[in-house]
């Protein structure tokens, strides 16, 4: 039985992934809420964004808490594809719960359904996530502390829904981040306890990449992502905002004189 060790770097790997997963959550909520407030092709477009903020930030938390990962003994590799394919279902599954709330016409069975299929989803990230892992061993997992993690996937993704479509506070938005923060943290680390390592004494090449190689790149670029489209989002008028410079507007053509209306045309 491999060792195990989930803060190999103390506790900077869990507090650098808990913000990435704020930030996610707090992007993704923000999206989501403008969204509501927009019709056609721009209610579309934030719901994307809303899912490629979320599911990267899911998947980023992920893997910059797998950095802290070792298993005395072996080195750890990632199969580049599997982790290409986790990240790709994340940001979908997540598209699919935002799109679910977006469009649904009953709210209640909307936050249901959508929150079912986004906790089941990140969930399938985390698994896919830990099954592009390379070792000298065998990983196995408990199956009661699994569906644990499930239920924990499930009840935040609902949670981040709800919180999606009901809060309008920016304060209270804010703490909704903070706390499915923890939420996706929680859902990592138990999923992590589930974990058993048999190490295998045949010391066979391992293949893939090494977090550095790989992993890594990918991550600073995503967290990249979250905070340049964080500062987009937060310089972008809301429909309300859009609505009063309109308003303005109107109010100021209004009030020029005939003569200067004239000289303008």
């Amino acid at each position: 039985m491999g060792t195990l060790n989930h803060l190999s770097f103390g506790w900077i790997t869990p507090a650098v992934s808990y913000l990435m997963a704020c930030v996610g959550a707090a992007l993704g909520l923000r999206c989501t809420l403008r969204a509501l407030s927009a019709t056609g092709p721009s209610r579309r477009n934030w719901l994307l964004t809303a899912a490629a903020a979320i599911g990267s930030g899911i998947w980023t938390m992920h893997f910059i808490a797998m950095f802290g990962f070792s298993v005395d003994g072996t080195e750890l590799r990632y199969d580049v594809p599997l982790t290409v394919l986790s990240l790709v279902v994340a940001v979908v599954v997540v598209g699919i719960g935002v799109f679910t709330v977006g469009y649904g016409r009953h709210r209640g069975r909307s936050l249901l359904l959508g929150g079912l299929t986004t906790g089941v989803g990140v969930a399938a990230m985390h698994y896919l996530g830990m099954a592009a892992l390379r070792l000298h061993g065998n990983v196995e997992y408990t199956p009661a502390t699994v569906l644990l993690s499930v239920a924990v996937a499930v009840g935040a993704a609902t949670a981040a829904l709800w919180a999606a479509v009901t809060i309008r506070n920016a304060v209270a938005a804010g703490g909704a981040a903070l706390v499915m923060g923890v939420a996706v943290s929680c859902m990592h680390y138990t999923g992590m306890a589930a974990v058993h390592v048999h190490m295998d004494p045949s010391r066979t090449e391992l293949g893939g990449a090494t977090p550095m190689q790989f992993v890594f790149p990918l991550a600073v670029g995503l967290g990249s992502f979250l905070f340049l489209t964080s500062a987009f989002v937060a310089l972008s008028p809301t429909a309300q905002e859009r609505a009063a410079y309109r308003e303005a507007g109107e109010l100021a053509i209004e009030d020029l004189n005939p003569t200067e209306l004239d000289r303008a045309a």
